[in-house]
C-alpha cells in the first residue's frame, strides 16, 4: 500500500508529492517525464527528515526537472505517423488499417518497411498497447544483439539480459548479472545507447558508482561524461504513446 501526500503547498510547488511505500526502506526521490516529483518514505518518516532529504538534493531535482520537462511536449504523441528508432538506424512509416477484430496487430512489411496496425485502430488505447509489444519485441532482440557484441568488445560477461519499459531508469544490473535495458533507449542515438551498454556491463564488475567503476568505464568509453549527461536529457526523445 502507499499514499499520496503534499511535499510542499500545491501553489508554490505544483507538481511535487510525497508516496508512503511500505516497501520503503529509505527515502528516494524520482523524476518522471514531464517534470513530476515524487519523493518516495517508509511509513513513519518524520516531514522535518522529509524537508531536509529534498533541500539536499534540491541542486539535482531541479537539473532532472529541467531536463524531463521538455519532455512534455511529445507526450502528446499517442498515434504517430513515423517512428524513428535512432539506435538501429531504422525509421518506419505508420499506417492504420481498420478491420473487425479485437485489438491491434502490428506487421511489418518486408518490402516497403512500414509498420501496418490492422485492427480496432480507431482506440488510442489499443494503438499504443499494440505499439509498445512491438517495441519490447524489437528492443529485446536489436539491444540485446547489441549488448553481445560490446560485451565480447569490452571482454565483460553478463548471465542474460531482459528489456523493461521504466519511466525513471534506463538500465540496470543485477548481482547475478542479469542486464535489464529499457525499451526507450531505442530512441537514442547509437552512441549513447553504446554508452548505456557499457555501463551497465561495468556494474557485472562493481556493483556501485565507485572510482574503480568509472575507470573502468572509461577505459572503454572515455567521453562517458557527455555521454551519460545526453542519457540524462534522453526522455526528450521518447513519444506518449511508449508509457501507459
Amino acid at each position: 500500500m502507499s499514499a499520496q501526500l503534499p511535499l510542499f503547498e500545491p501553489r508554490a510547488n505544483l507538481g511535487w508529492n510525497v508516496r508512503v511505500s511500505r516497501r520503503a526502506r529509505r527515502l528516494s526521490v524520482r523524476v518522471y517525464p514531464g517534470g513530476r516529483v515524487e519523493v518516495v518514505v517508509p511509513p513513519g518518516a518524520p516531514a522535518r527528515l522529509v524537508h531536509q532529504f529534498v533541500h539536499t538534493h534540491r541542486d539535482w531535482i531541479d537539473q532532472r526537472v529541467a531536463d524531463l520537462s521538455h519532455a512534455a511536449p511529445r507526450a502528446q504523441e499517442l498515434r504517430p505517423q513515423t517512428i524513428e528508432l535512432r539506435a538501429i538506424g531504422r525509421r518506419f512509416a505508420v499506417e492504420y488499417q481498420a478491420v473487425p477484430r479485437r485489438g491491434v496487430l502490428v506487421q511489418t512489411q518486408t518490402d516497403s518497411g512500414a509498420l501496418v496496425l490492422r485492427g480496432s485502430v480507431e482506440s488510442d488505447v489499443d494503438v499504443a498497447d499494440a505499439l509498445r509489444g512491438w517495441l519490447m519485441d524489437v528492443a529485446h532482440d536489436e539491444l540485446g544483439r547489441q549488448l553481445e557484441h560490446v560485451a565480447r568488445e569490452c571482454g565483460l560477461q553478463f548471465a542474460r539480459m531482459q528489456a523493461r519499459r521504466q519511466r525513471t531508469r534506463w538500465g540496470s544490473c543485477s548481482s547475478g548479472g542479469t542486464i535489464s535495458l529499457n525499451a526507450c533507449s531505442l530512441f537514442l542515438e547509437p552512441a549513447i545507447v553504446r554508452y548505456l551498454l557499457i555501463h551497465e556491463l561495468c556494474h557485472t564488475r562493481h556493483m556501485n558508482h565507485s572510482k574503480r567503476f568509472w575507470h573502468l568505464v572509461e577505459s572503454f568509453e572515455p567521453d562517458y561524461r557527455r555521454l551519460d549527461r545526453e542519457l540524462t536529457r534522453g526522455w526528450q526523445q521518447v513519444p506518449g504513446w511508449v508509457f501507459d
